[in-house]
């Protein structure tokens, strides 16, 4: 078995973080976008959680048009993602990308579980107070994207397509429309 890198997660010098992701950046393409130093650890299952989507206190996201990725606790149901290796001068982009400030987010610490059944204790992020919407079809592109790019298992991908977007037509920004393109290049 490769070493995920997830072996020593503090890193020699205590600089780095595990960030487990199960939304947007899943898509290397988009967590690079603000957070330059995210080197993919491994694919993980947090258990006994399930993925939603929704709007923070209500209010659409502007960014990306419909409903944003959440999890919340529910036995027996799983969530699976990406555990990202990120540099600790990273974490204020980080927290600034998921809203904490604005209470968007709250960021939360999870276990997860590797393919192998290894055991990781992980940064990860979590809406308190969302009313559930709905993704734009952009926003669930990018997620799918992401998990097809990085080998989440299939069962979980097909789960990850069935969901119904909500029916926005606009466009989304550049930048995203931008990481889309390289997104679609890289998993064909």
């Amino acid at each position: 078995m490769a070493d995920s890198g997830c072996e020593d997660p503090q890193g020699q010098d205590g600089e780095s973080f595990l960030y487990f992701a199960y939304g947007s950046n899943l898509l290397t393409e988009r967590i690079h976008l603000r957070n330059p130093s995210a080197a993919f650890c491994c694919v993980a299952r947090l258990q006994d959680f399930k993925l939603d989507f929704g709007n923070s206190q209500g209010k659409t996201s502007e960014t990306w048009h419909g409903g944003i990725a959440t999890i919340f606790q529910s036995p027996g149901d799983e969530v699976w993602g990406v555990v990202w290796k990120m540099n600790k001068s990273n974490l204020s982009s980080l927290d600034k990308q998921e809203g904490v400030k604005s209470g968007t987010y709250v960021p939360i610490e999870v276990d997860v579980y590797t393919q192998e059944g290894k055991e990781i204790t992980c940064r990860s992020y979590q809406m308190k107070n969302y009313e559930s919407a709905p993704p734009s079809p952009q926003y669930k592109k990018v997620i799918c994207l992401g998990a097809k790019e990085n080998g989440l298992p299939l069962e979980y991908q097909k789960k990850l397509n069935a969901i119904e977007p909500n029916d926005y037509k606009g466009e989304v920004s550049e930048e995203i429309e931008d990481i889309i393109k390289k997104g679609e290049i890289k998993t064909r």
